[in-house]
């Protein structure tokens, strides 16, 4: 409650730094960081990516700034009520708010994402802080982890093994109302796919080895990503990240150690910079000999936006990248199966993990 009271006043200093200057007669404008990857620094302190110096300023002289900043103060006196009213709502459903505001209506979901996410930066809080939530993303944890939750019926523990399915706990929005009560885990294995998280699951890897495995549901909502931050910084838990080996794979595992682009602002929170990579590797397809696609026109864009990306500004991603180009091949965890079913958890994560120290 209280980081929501002073989400509330730091939201409320916008709209009066707007009252002050048109009570001075001056065109509102608002200052907020550019959201691009040429505008992303390394913080040596915290070791992540956050964002620079460089601004835009969303004015009323313009058109489209006058309806920004119309939107934002009706966005502003819905989370006031919202919050006063001891309510949440989805981003879905704040789209659908405003169709009764007039003027100041979203033409698209996208746009009233964009604006929380303005408000994020211009205030330094999350939009959990805000009640506001996603929708359900069905991201799973199964592992040798038991929490205790914050319930509507109170408080429950909750052993990530013994007491879950098949699938495991669901991850909730909140990740910051769980506690760890104790573990019996050496590592976290994050996994993009559903079908992997399976196989590990079915193979007992999460007791063979000690793993907490946390399923990422392809690019990881923001509730996975701080999960992964507090088991790596609580509990000094390390973190590997295994996905495909295609440029949209890459980006799964940059947002989850290095903080994607456009919630750069929330990288501390989230970002896991000793996260390791575990995952396909374009050098993969020729050690391994295995199954792949051709790399369509979209694919080869985003390899080369990649490699002018000041993430994946090392030598090991370099080569990776340019090799894949010259390859003009991408793979799929579960192209390891050519080797069997037991291949990828009896041989391929065991020689990797080892190969980074993960497994001594």
């Amino acid at each position: 409650m209280k980081y929501e009271r002073e989400a509330l006043a730091s939201l409320l200093k916008i709209l009066e730094r707007i009252y002050d200057q048109m009570s001075r007669g001056e065109v509102p404008e608002i200052d907020i960081a550019t959201r691009t990857k040429y505008n992303i620094e390394f913080d040596e302190n915290s070791e992540v990516w956050v964002y620079g110096d460089r601004t835009s300023t969303r004015s009323a002289k313009t058109v489209r700034g006058a309806y920004m900043l119309l939107r934002m103060a009706y966005v502003i006196g819905f989370l006031k009520e919202q919050l006063k009213a001891n309510k949440s709502s989805t981003l879905r459903e704040l789209y659908y708010i405003s169709e009764n505001w007039g003027l100041a209506k979203f033409d698209e979901q996208a746009e009233s994402d964009r604006l929380i996410e303005d408000l994020e930066i211009l205030t330094s809080f999350q939009r959990e802080h805000f009640r506001i939530r996603p929708e359900e993303d069905g991201a799973t944890v199964i592992g040798p982890l038991r929490i205790r939750e914050n319930t509507r019926r109170g408080v429950r523990e909750i052993h990530c093994q013994e007491d879950v399915g098949e699938g495991g706990y669901q991850i909730p929005v909140n990740v910051d109302n769980i506690e760890f009560v104790d573990h019996d885990a050496d590592f976290v294995i994050a996994v993009e796919t559903g079908g992997m998280r399976d196989r590990l699951v079915e193979n007992g890897f999460d007791e063979k080895f000690r793993a907490i495995i946390v399923h990422l549901k392809g690019q990881p909502a923001r509730s996975t990503r701080r999960l992964l931050k507090r088991l790596n910084a609580e509990l000094n838990l390390p973190v590997v990240v295994f996905t495909d080996g295609d440029p949209w794979s890459y980006r799964i595992y940059a947002s989850v150690a290095y903080g994607s682009i456009k919630a750069a602002h929330l990288s501390e929170y989230l970002a896991t910079p000793s996260a390791k990579f575990v995952g396909i590797r374009p050098s993969d397809i020729v050690k391994y000999d295995l199954p792949s696609d051709k790399l369509t026109d979209k694919d080869i864009q985003a390899l080369k936006a990649i490699l002018t990306d000041p993430r994946f500004d090392t030598e090991f991603w370099k080569n990776e990248i340019n090799l894949q180009l010259e390859l003009g091949k991408k793979s799929e965890q579960q192209a390891l199966a050519k080797y069997g079913l037991d291949y990828v958890t009896d041989v391929y994560l065991p020689e990797r993990l080892t190969e980074l120290g993960v497994l001594k």
